[in-house]
């Protein structure tokens, strides 16, 4: 069954992660077992802290979902040893018709070699002009012919080897040149029986009959062999004895293992024009067989989008995935679909509240500790309810998970805005722990949030380090300009801190900025206060 990934943003905050939790946990509730959370970056100090308190493990990490191998219909026909019998390949070909080629393993399970039709046919249409086998293995032998070695035979090779003939009723014995090489194929005739006897040929094989009762074998070290089939069957089937590993092509094999990429895929076929590639797991095992024909409709990786519905913000490779859902509190930006999809898209303060309401909805009541966690994101999103996209329904969906996940809002809203030891990160991982890109009226802007209880003292210990960062992300991804909100719930308001565009930024905010920062009391959300007034600089 395949996985269907619900997945946040990246650089995931707390209500990304928990809201891909939640949903995940939502659908298995209603019987779609196939859900489950991922996440694109490290989860941040502050969800570790959350996770850890709530009993919840890190969601899976994926790094993209571009189509690969394992999600392609390839063909899984069976894999055959080297020393098996060409007849018992054919066998397997005409049981598969759809199927043209065959790996071939090692003992170990890993690549050997791979068959084809034409190289059956090839071979074939050699041993009709040149009918003969070399060292063709015993047992494969009496295995290609229904045969049984005849009472009394003294032969003891392993191995046969030797030009093929056939003695029909009216061969005349005078006509048949047989060597101590000889193959001979006949019926129940008594003198051509004694005659390849004399000649001690290496192998006779009496077709449609056994050896006669009246006749006792010469100690000539010929093998004989009774089987039910004609001569001419008689014939193919020796031919078909042959090993496999003999005839499969070894050469400038090209195979493609599980993980592998349908880009990389297609540009190593346009530079091969094999009919079939094995298809190897993690061991190099061979797991199948893929032709070009299973690239035309590959079956794409499934996701759900939580807390995001831009591409720059997503997992890499969307555009190979299908998506099939997006529920999400921000502006409607730039993701597409090939086909319509439930795209749940509400105004308030955090995905988390979307996702409550939907469990609401349903009639299923979370965990206790899923609660207690869904309050958590609740909280973090709207900074302790303060925030101005917090709206009354994340109120009451905070207070609500509060009580089944019985947690204290003021209790949980404290351990998460003061526990939190920012002196101990790095200025690069403060900043990044909560860093969004924005396409804004084609132009590229960064945004930053660090929510704390001590704004002040965060930028007088690290004003310059932010700053000299910025910079180097400004430069080397070309942004218009980059921007760091620390928000202070305290303070109830932002430090914004700038690079790029100074003159803009502080025309959008009607603020006059000393060192590259200024105070802007009230704004808590960079969704809805800071984004929108950037937009409106290019209007």
């Amino acid at each position: 069954m395949q996985k269907i990934h619900v997945v946040g943003h990246r650089n995931p905050d707390t209500d990304s992660i928990v809201s891909a939790l939640a949903y995940a946990y939502l659908r298995n509730q209603l019987g779609d077992r196939q859900y489950q959370a991922a996440r694109l970056g490290p989860v941040s100090d502050e969800t570790a802290q959350l996770l850890e308190r709530f009993g919840f493990e890190e969601p899976e990490q994926i790094f993209n979902v571009r189509t690969q191998v394992k999600d392609l219909s390839f063909d899984t026909p069976p894999s055959i040893g080297g020393a098996a019998a060409l007849a018992h390949a054919w066998s397997i070909f005409q049981d598969n018709r759809e199927i043209g080629s065959l790996p071939i393993i090692t003992d170990d399970g890993t690549l050997f070699g791979i068959l084809s039709h034409s190289d059956i046919f090839d071979y074939d249409i050699k041993t009709i002009q040149h009918p003969e086998v070399d060292d063709i293995p015993l047992f494969n032998l009496i295995g290609v012919l229904e045969g049984t070695i005849s009472p009394g035979t003294d032969a003891k090779a392993e191995v046969v080897s030797g030009e093929i003939n056939i003695a029909v009723s009216h061969t005349h014995l005078n006509n048949l040149v047989l060597r101590e090489d000889s193959i001979l194929i006949c019926g129940n005739h008594p003198e051509t029986i004694g005659y390849a006897l004399k000649q001690q040929v290496k192998a006779l094989i009496i077709s449609e009959a056994k050896f006669p009762d009246d006749m006792m074998p010469l100690n000539s070290g010929t093998l004989i062999i009774s089987t039910p089939f004609d001569a001419y069957r008689a014939a193919r089937s020796i031919m078909h004895a042959i090993p496999v590993g003999r005839l499969c092509r070894r050469d400038n094999l090209v195979s493609f293992h599980l993980d592998d990429y349908l880009d990389d895929v297609k540009e190593t076929m346009l530079q091969n024009r094999h009919n079939a590639y094995p298809v190897l797991d993690e061991n190099h095992k061979v797991v199948g067989v893929l032709t070009r024909y299973q690239l035309i409709r590959p079956k794409r990786k499934r996701v759900v989008l939580v807390d995001h519905n831009e591409v720059a913000q997503s997992v890499p490779g969307l555009d190979q995935a299908e998506i099939l859902e997006i529920i999400d509190h921000h502006r409607l930006a730039d993701v597409q679909t090939s086909s319509p999809i439930l795209v749940r898209n509400e105004p308030i303060g955090s995905t988390a509240s979307i996702i409550a309401g939907m469990f609401q909805e349903r009639g299923i009541t979370p965990s206790r500790k899923l609660a207690g966690l869904m309050a958590a994101a609740i909280l973090s999103d709207t900074v302790m309810l303060k925030s101005p996209t917090c709206t009354e329904k994340d109120r009451v969906m905070a207070e609500s998970m509060a009580r089944i996940g019985r947690v204290s809002i003021t209790e949980l809203g404290e351990m998460m805005f003061s526990a939190s030891n920012l002196q101990n990160k790095s200025t690069e991982d403060l900043f990044h722990q909560d860093y969004k890109e924005f396409h804004i009226a084609e132009h590229l802007v960064g945004i930053s949030q660090i929510t704390c209880i001590n704004s002040e003292e965060l930028l007088e210990a690290r004003l310059d380090d932010f700053l000299q960062l910025m910079q180097d992300m400004k430069k080397e991804k070309d942004y218009e300009m980059v921007l760091l909100m620390v928000t202070d719930v305290l303070r109830s308001g932002t430090e914004l801190v700038y690079v790029g565009s100074e003159n803009l930024v502080e025309q959008a905010f009607n603020a006059v900025g000393k060192e590259n920062h200024f105070f802007l009391a009230g704004v808590m959300s960079r969704k809805k206060q800071v984004v929108p007034m950037i937009s409106l600089i290019w209007g």
